[in-house]
């Protein structure tokens, strides 16, 4: 006997839409849903509704914040010289949890994609170049993915920073911690070769 219960249905549709959730999964965090108490739910319903209407974009970064400006940029222990320039918010996470790095971010929400009919007035380069006019920041990093896009949207940014005289990097690639080199492909192997470093 299937479901056709249409509140049910547009559920497990919305939780579809969710990026690598597919229709199984869909169905059991609906199922969860509907297993929720009263309370449960529309606490549920208001998490979701807070996070949407409360998290803006930081007005210097562009990063997810709950006021005008995100945690990074309100700190005075960060480096103010170097920023970091990053597709997504979920990158900035990610870096952070390294407790490495220690200056400021640029997300700039997307890449440049031209099958996506997505060009660099599409993504936030116009903001990163404002804050770079007053001659404070020192190094640019690129850390857009090592994808075709990512690749394309550090060329284009590093070519409007030359002119700057400001330091432009990237990220290295190479081989990940762990793996091993006959697993790794061709591109992946030339990348470590060329980034190598003296120990």
């Amino acid at each position: 006997m299937a479901y056709n219960l249409a509140p049910l249905q547009q559920l497990v549709e919305q939780f579809e839409r969710m990026p690598g959730i597919g229709h199984k999964t869909a169905q059991r965090m609906a199922f969860y849903i509907l297993g929720l108490s009263k309370e449960q739910a529309q606490e549920f319903a208001n998490a979701v509704t807070n996070a949407h209407t409360k998290i803006k974009q930081c007005k210097i970064c562009c990063d997810l914040a709950d006021d005008e400006l995100c945690p990074v940029c309100k700190s005075e222990t960060r480096d103010k010289s170097v920023i970091c320039v990053v597709e997504d918010p979920r990158d900035v996470a990610a870096i952070e949890r390294t407790h490495e790095y220690n200056g400021t971010y640029h997300v700039l929400h997307g890449a440049i994609s031209p099958m996506d009919n997505r060009g660099p007035d599409s993504i936030k380069i116009k903001e990163l170049l404002a804050r770079l006019k007053d001659g404070s920041v020192d190094e640019v990093i690129m850390a857009t993915n090592p994808t075709v896009e990512g690749e394309a949207t550090a060329m284009y940014i590093s070519r409007l920073l030359k002119p700057m005289g400001i330091t432009v990097s990237r990220l290295a690639y190479g081989v990940p911690v762990g793996a091993d080199l006959e697993y790794a492909d061709e591109v992946t192997l030339s990348r470590a070769l060329e980034g190598r470093s003296v120990i």
